[in-house]
């Protein structure tokens, strides 16, 4: 019998070396390389015998450029895909474990299939069975959608030849494995060449694939990079678990935007679309309360009315503690040291706390009057108007600059309740239409500070 030849590869970046590292000379991640047996050489015939050999043609010679869209029957999704499922196109949902990947996809194969007929949903963690009891509580039942349990990438791509589903769904790619390769399910290898077929597969037969991914402690997709770059679409699934909402944003969209994020809330009856999030991340924000104010920030065409809290107190040890939840926290340190330096505040001795409410992450520079304002609202404990929103991006010396859609901005306040927005001079002066708020341009941080809290 011949000798099997192994090799260690890594988890996190495919690096292969022919002995055990600790480290990974490519990537840097520690304990991440892998004994795995060699592979053999992979053939994709098994794919490709089932369509007809592609040609060549000419730029000019192509018709068809506008891309097919299938609704999901969920507007928040569509919103994030860009305006619903394209043919042929393959997308990854990657999230943290029980966040909700399968009760979305679950739901959203219920609405494609009463627009396009039938689905097939293939689950390697789950039998049909267990997905039969979420359906039942999702109130989810038609004869359209059929379950597969199954990891064998081959029967996989059988099936799906032989039933011609209008969808595939595959729950998950880490679950999935091809014979042609002598690797485990999961390893860096198995998930790049079953991702490869699957969407060779796609886009030979113009079926579209959703695929599950697994994330690592980091918050990224597990397996190999590559993975991300040959899939048309990423979306995570984000959220946090003190808290009912769920954020969905994209990554990468080759058919769309990759600013747009869908809202959802999490319920007994499953995910429940957020039409208006500015209005429920308001719903118990405190009023008259000092350290608390409102930003308008700014998701792909979305705006978003977000509280940000902050606590500011003398601190009891000798290095003063700095803590941001939902923002940047070099930004926070950064627009610390413009109060310090540019308005004369001595923060030095406090501990600064800032979150932002509702379990968002805000990473836009507009978010930065907002963080200073609560900042000195709460260490001068004055409160600030409830009626008083603001937004603005802050430089250096202490300049307020101007940021993108301001108008789209300030659009939706009056709706929630508002009255007056703080923003830079240099966008008071672009305002077109008045939309019955009072609108005051501010040049610096004094200026700013001096309109909110007086």
């Amino acid at each position: 019998m011949p000798k099997v030849k192994t090799h260690y590869q890594c988890q996190s970046c495919g690096f292969t070396s022919p002995k055990w590292l600790g480290k990974c000379p490519d990537c840097g991640t520690w304990n991440s390389l892998v004994e795995e047996r060699k592979e053999t050489v992979s053939s994709r015939s098994s794919v490709l015998a089932h369509f007809r050999k592609t040609e060549p043609l000419s730029l000019s010679s192509i018709t068809g450029g506008n891309a097919q869209r299938t609704s999901t029957g969920i507007k928040e999704l569509d919103r994030v895909l860009g305006g619903g499922v394209v043919s042929g196109s393959v997308i990854l949902v990657g999230g943290d474990p029980g966040i909700g990947k399968s009760t979305l996809l679950l739901q959203a194969t219920s609405g494609l299939s009463k627009k396009c007929g039938r689905i097939l949903y293939v689950s390697g963690e789950e039998s049909p069975e267990q997905i039969k009891l979420r359906a039942e509580r999702l109130s989810i039942n038609s004869d359209e959608i059929v379950l597969l349990s199954e990891t064998a990438l081959e029967n996989i791509v059988d099936t799906a030849l032989k039933l011609s589903p209008k969808v595939m769904v595959v729950d998950s790619i880490q679950t999935a494995y091809t014979g042609e390769l002598l690797s485990a399910p999961g390893s860096v290898s198995q998930v790049r060449e079953c991702a490869a077929k699957l969407m060779i597969f796609a886009k030979r037969s113009d079926i579209p694939v959703f695929l599950v991914g697994h994330v690592t402690k980091e918050g990224t997709i597990a397996g190999p990079r590559v993975l991300e770059h040959i899939v048309d679409t990423v979306l995570y699934f984000e959220g946090d678990r003190g808290h009912s909402y769920r954020i969905l944003r994209t990554v990468k969209n080759r058919f769309g935007s990759t600013n747009e994020i869908g809202v959802f809330e999490m319920s007994d009856s499953g995910l429940i679309e957020v039409e208006n999030p500015s209005e429920l991340f308001l719903l118990e924000r405190p009023l008259d309360v000092p350290g608390s104010t409102v930003v308008a920030s700014l998701e792909g065409t979305r705006p978003l009315m977000v509280e940000i809290q902050s606590l500011v107190s003398q601190t009891n040890f000798g290095i003063p503690r700095r803590t941001a939840i939902g923002i940047d926290f070099n930004r926070v340190n950064l627009l610390v040291a413009v109060l310090e330096k540019r308005v004369g505040l001595h923060l030095g001795g406090m501990d600064i706390f800032v979150n932002v409410v509702g379990g968002l992450r805000l990473m836009e520079p507009a978010v930065d009057l907002g963080t200073i304002v609560t900042i000195v609202s709460s260490l001068k404990n004055i409160p600030i108007d409830p009626k008083t929103f603001v937004f603005g991006e802050v430089g250096l010396s202490g300049e307020i600059r101007a940021v993108t859609q301001a108008e789209l901005r300030i659009k939706e306040a009056p709706k929630i309740g508002f009255k007056r927005v703080i923003m830079p001079f240099g966008n008071s002066e672009k305002i077109k239409s008045n939309p019955g708020l009072e609108i005051i341009g501010v040049k610096d941080v004094e200026e700013a500070l001096e309109a909110v809290l007086t």
